[in-house]
């Protein structure tokens, strides 16, 4: 296993030498910057484990330098304790608001250097291991989808559909992210379902339609072991259900769907609609609108969603011209 890897920043290069050896005699690799604007190039060539920074420094401060890493999704779980004077009450409240994780006050304490550096680098190591365990089943949804060429990109766009929808409604940050992971998710259930019926070009027998069915259930079974999956369940359980209670697995009407799972259900037939099938050819957007403003007149989609789902592709035209090569001639449409 790699040594763990700490980013070091401080102005004063001779406290930076100090940190530096202390550490190393605990057996970390130490990198250095002098500046939180160094600090930013460091960390996006080096990916430490943990980054110890002073507050006062010239170009980008300490606060500034935390808050934009714990800005920055892909580097907003690691680490930061912030050095402090020991009576700099109104940094350390400043460094919390920014997301520091742990303060050390100057001159810092070897030993309790030592603790809070262990204390988080396991928590790091924790967190590391939960992204793989996540990572393992993203990579199953793609593989899934991966064993039919017609579905090729399916989870993408919903997911990426379903984010959009989000954030035009004003959902926050986590809400739309939950949305983007449950759109890649919600058909990763498919894997306990035998090939031969999800590649099946025909219409499905109803002993076939009821293995499908059971896809949403299995799904929610794979991910509810992970608890970082757990505000995505939802999606992946209800997604086939519908406004009027038609739906399945549970038969949930109205608002006792979860509104992701409402907007997931909708972009799902969209895309479905959009691309190629073994069953028939792509349509074209205008179509496949009409298609699910019918189907909700017949309450089968929340028409809310609808209602901004048509606001959101009437104000962002450019999301049309994402799917496949659209079809030529008329077709009775074959819902997922």
């Amino acid at each position: 296993m790699p040594e763990p890897k700490i980013l070091v920043v401080d102005d004063e290069k001779t406290v930076v030498e100090i940190h530096k050896k202390l550490l190393e005699k605990r057996g970390y690799h130490v990198i250095v910057a002098y500046n939180g604007a160094e600090a930013l190039t460091k960390v996006a060539s080096e990916e430490p484990d943990l980054v110890l920074t002073d507050v006062s420094m010239p170009e980008m401060d300490g606060l500034q330098l935390c808050e934009r890493l714990k800005g920055t999704k892909t580097t907003r779980l690691i680490p930061i304790i912030m050095l402090t004077a020991m009576d700099d009450f109104d940094n350390k409240i400043r460094g919390i608001e920014t997301g520091a994780d742990d303060f050390l006050a100057k001159p810092v304490r070897p030993r309790e250097l030592y603790a809070r550096v262990q204390s988080l680098l396991r928590i790091k190591n924790l967190t590391d291991n939960l992204e793989s365990a996540e990572t393992v089943i993203f990579s199953l949804a793609n593989a899934i989808e991966a064993k039919d060429v017609f579905t090729k990109g399916h989870t993408d766009r919903v997911s990426s559909l379903a984010r959009r929808i989000g954030e035009y409604i004003g959902m926050s940050e986590t809400e739309t992210e939950n949305l983007e992971k449950g759109g890649i998710l919600h058909d990763i259930g498919k894997i306990g379902i035998r090939d031969t019926i999800l590649n099946k070009p025909g219409k499905l027998t109803d002993e076939e339609f009821e293995e499908i069915k059971k896809h949403p259930e299995t799904g929610e079974k794979i991910c509810r072991p992970l608890r970082s999956l757990e505000p995505v369940l939802p999606i992946i359980k209800c997604h086939h259900e519908r406004f009027d209670g038609s739906g399945y697995p549970l038969g949930l009407a109205g608002e006792q769907i979860p509104l992701p799972a409402r907007i997931v259900a909708l972009v799902d037939v969209y895309e479905a609609l959009r691309s190629k099938r073994a069953y028939r050819d792509a349509m074209p957007h205008a179509e496949a609108m009409a298609i699910l403003l019918r189907e909700t007149a017949e309450s089968k989609f929340d028409p809310e969603v609808l209602k901004k789902f048509e606001e959101m592709m009437n104000f962002e035209p450019e999301l049309r011209q994402t799917f496949g090569k659209l079809r030529k001639k008329p077709h009775t449409p074959v819902f997922p």
